[in-house]
C-alpha cells in the first residue's frame, strides 16, 4: 500500500508556525494596482479568526415542527495578534495614525500564513481592510524575572477568506514574497 502525495494527505497543521504580512494596494506607475507589503513579522499568538452567521428564524403559521432557518448576517470577531516587543514601532505607528492623527482611511489587508515543518506555506487567511482598534504595550513589573515583554494589537476587519494560489515560504525575504 502506498501513501497518497503529501499535498493530498490531510496532515494536521501545527499552530505555532505562522507569519503575518500587512499589505496596502497601491497603483503601480503603469496604472495597475499592486499589493505592497508595508510590514510583516512573526507573532507569538493569533486569535479571533472567526466568522459567525446569525440564522434568521421564520415562524410560519401552521408549522408546528420547528421554525424555518434562513441565512442571516455574518459577523467577524476581532483578531488579536501578540508578539514580543522590539524597538520597531510599526504597530504603534499604524494605531497612532488612525487614532490620534485622524487618518481613519489607513486600512491594510493582512495575510496570516501557516507553514509546514519545512517552512512551506500551506494555508493562508486574508483579512480585508483591517483597522487597529486597540494597542496594548507590555505590562511592566520589576518582579518579572526575565519575562519577555509582549505587545498586542486588536484588529477589526471587513471579512476574511482563505487565500488561494501560491503562498510564501517562511525563509524567503520580503522582496521575493511581494
Amino acid at each position: 500500500m502506498t501513501l497518497p502525495e503529501k499535498e493530498n494527505y490531510p496532515y494536521p497543521l501545527h499552530v505555532f508556525r505562522f507569519h503575518v504580512d500587512f499589505e496596502e494596494k497601491l497603483l503601480h506607475p503603469n496604472g495597475e494596482p499592486r499589493n505592497v507589503v508595508l510590514c510583516s513579522g512573526a507573532f507569538a499568538e493569533c486569535s479571533g479568526l472567526e466568522a459567525t452567521m446569525e440564522p434568521k428564524v421564520i415562524k410560519e403559521g401552521g408549522r408546528n415542527w420547528g421554525a424555518i432557518q434562513r441565512m442571516g448576517k455574518i459577523t467577524f470577531s476581532t483578531v488579536i495578534l501578540k508578539r514580543g516587543m522590539t524597538n520597531t514601532k510599526d504597530l504603534w505607528t499604524w494605531f497612532n495614525l488612525v487614532g490620534q492623527q485622524g487618518k481613519y482611511n489607513i486600512r491594510l489587508n493582512a495575510t496570516i500564513t501557516m507553514f509546514d515543518n519545512d517552512g512551506k506555506g500551506i494555508l493562508a487567511w486574508k483579512l480585508t481592510h483591517a483597522l487597529p482598534i486597540k494597542f496594548k504595550a507590555a505590562d511592566l513589573n520589576a518582579k518579572g524575572g526575565g519575562d519577555v515583554a509582549i505587545e498586542e494589537i486588536h484588529l477589526a476587519h471587513e471579512g476574511f477568506a482563505q487565500k488561494t494560489g501560491s503562498l510564501r515560504n517562511l525563509f524567503e525575504s520580503k522582496s521575493q514574497g511581494a
